[in-house]
């Protein structure tokens, strides 16, 4: 199989690393990146430092690419920045190993099918190649491949700010003062948020991160002030697992949080589920549609989650789960409605595969509209199908890696239970809650 080209969507860390891990199998990888550089979505984070430390970030086969350079490998204790994350180690990846090669940047994805074959022709179908068109500086263009790792991540599909997942009224005509994600209030955007009141919608880490800095923005520009908008009744949620996380800077994150929230220093709205955007004068009155409620503030940074793009895989015979848009297998170990503990078993190519054979979903993306993904658990999954690929089944379907605990159930208890899986895990076990630990003593692998 070593003519077998597969095309990679996507030249962030997951789409390196299956690049990576096809090269070792002797396929033959093309990374098609929608932005100018490797690494794009990275960048527009890069003040954000990672809650996983180097030991974490760092694919093997990405790694063992690096080290024919002669790279020098980060303190595996560490935490990076993103900015540090690309410096150290995907910039090389990406521009001094033998990936160069095979890496286009500028080249959006705007659609995927099979060679002579549109969505309803069946027979003969999984013999037929992929056809990828895509858009760069000279125009259109397409490459074919005999498989396709969409590893495009989520980041510039943000959730918007309206409660029932539409984008609020007026949201799209007071653009110019919303921001989505993680903005660097205290670098790039300081001048934008400095002295202002800042409304935060989200109960996530992005959003946690965002008031922590709005905060501190606060002791040097004292007429800062941060509103926490948040659509739930119980602000103890976000604050996290504290010491029982097993990613220490997580855990630290959500302490910090509480003690600022308990200090008075974050203007806390419950329940508040937006609904419509209009300005009153030059600021934005942010309006819930509870109560006939309204927040004034100068800026919104919206922090709801992400979503992923669809558009481009009309043509593919795509099955997804209907509420979180993640491949159907994976959906039972993600989904926050069920199974509420951050903490995800390894998976691979078995739960990634669709019905369009030698598809994958891979990275943020194959996460569809849940949480808590670690850049680990995506090396895992391209190194499972990148095995898969190239027919060696058995490496496929082992699990190499295990994944830090959470320490956190994310729902709150219930009247007949000490929480939605049962509590969180005894100190002892290593195991994400109760359901887990007692699963893993019964010699399973765990309570997904």
């Amino acid at each position: 199989m070593g003519m077998t080209t597969v095309a990679v969507i996507g030249a962030g860390p997951v789409g390196l690393a299956a690049a990576a891990h096809l090269l070792e199998r002797g396929l033959t990888p093309v990374v098609l990146e929608a932005g100018p550089s490797a690494a794009h979505a990275v960048r527009q984070w890069a003040h954000v430092r990672l809650f996983s430390p180097w030991e974490y970030n760092i694919d093997r086969a990405s790694e063992r690419l690096l080290q024919e350079t002669g790279w020098n490998s980060p303190a595996p204790a560490d935490y990076p920045t993103g900015g540090e994350l690309i410096e150290r180690y995907l910039e090389p990846l990406a521009t001094r190993t033998r990936l160069k090669d095979h890496i286009q940047t500028s080249s959006r994805v705007t659609d995927i099918s099979r060679v002579g074959f549109d969505k309803l022709k069946t027979k003969g179908r999984e013999a037929a190649p992929f056809e990828l068109r895509y858009q760069n500086g000279a125009g259109p263009n397409s490459i074919q491949a005999q498989a396709v790792i969409d590893a495009s991540g989520t980041w510039f599909s943000p959730n918007p700010a309206g409660a029932n997942g539409l984008s609020a009224i007026g949201e799209r005509d007071n653009a110019a003062n919303i921001a989505y994600g993680m903005p660097d209030v205290l670098g790039k955007g300081r001048a934008r948020y400095a002295g202002k009141t800042v409304a935060v919608l989200g109960s996530g880490h992005s959003a946690i991160g965002t008031l922590i800095e709005l905060a501190r923005l606060c002791t040097e520009a004292p007429g800062t002030r941060p509103v926490w908008l948040l659509r739930g009744d119980d602000p103890a949620k976000a604050f996290g697992g504290g010491a029982n996380d097993k990613l220490a800077a997580r855990g630290q994150l959500g302490a910090e949080f509480a003690a600022r929230v308990a200090a008075g220093q974050i203007q806390v709205e419950t329940e508040f589920r937006l609904t419509h955007l209009t300005r009153d004068g030059d600021r934005l009155r942010i309006g819930s549609a509870c109560c006939g409620r309204g927040i004034a503030a100068d800026e919104l940074i919206v922090a709801t989650g992400f979503r992923s793009d669809l558009s481009f895989l009309r043509e593919l015979r795509i099955q997804l789960d209907p509420t979180i848009e993640c491949p159907v297998a994976l959906a039972p170990l993600i989904d926050p409605n069920e199974h509420s503990c951050g903490t995800v078993r390894p998976h691979g190519a078995r739960e990634l595969a669709q019905q369009e054979p030698g598809f994958y979903f891979a990275g943020m993306k194959s996460y569809g509209r849940a949480p808590t993904f670690l850049m680990l658990t995506g090396y895992e999954q391209v190194r499972s199908i990148a095995a898969e690929i190239a027919g060696d089944h058995e490496a496929a379907g082992r699990v190499e890696l295990v994944l830090p605990e959470t320490g956190v159930c994310s729902l709150a208890a219930t009247a007949d239970a000490a929480g939605c899986c049962g509590g969180p895990a005894p100190a002892e076990a290593t195991a994400c809650c109760v359901a887990d630990a007692e699963a893993k003593q019964e010699g399973k692998a765990g309570c997904a």
